[in-house]
């Protein structure tokens, strides 16, 4: 079935950049659209950012302009650039992939989720 897991979080001041990556293992997913996702502390799990199989990207407007988002098929591992970093981005991050035919912005529409990783921005 295959499984994914997250790396790169941590804590960085307002204005840091993060750079967080998502390496898959059992299987390739090479055909699928992979997302990021985040869950703060009292809140439900959000979209962030997802990238289907040929480079084509979608964004939360949260995030637009400040977040990339990329893959590396050959490495079977995407990843979340995260620049100009606000306090409101602390979350832990999540990476899934889509198994949906919608656009894939709902977290209904994702599985295979990955374990997470904690990001902290001080103000």
């Amino acid at each position: 079935q295959g499984q994914l897991v997250e790396s790169g979080g941590g804590l960085v001041q307002a204005g840091g950049s993060l750079r967080l990556s998502c390496a898959a293992s059992g299987r390739t997913f090479n055909s699928y659209t992979m997302g990021w996702f985040r869950q703060a502390p009292g809140k439900e799990r959000e979209f962030v950012a997802a990238i289907s199989w040929n480079g084509g990207t979608y964004y939360a407007d949260s995030v637009k302009g400040r977040f990339i988002i990329s893959r590396d098929n050959a490495k079977n591992t995407q990843y979340l650039q995260m620049n100009s970093l606000k306090p409101e981005d602390t979350a832990v991050y999540y990476c899934a992939v889509h198994l949906g035919i919608t656009s894939p912005r709902r977290v209904a529409d994702f599985g295979l989720w990955g374990q997470g990783t904690q990001v902290t921005v001080s103000s």
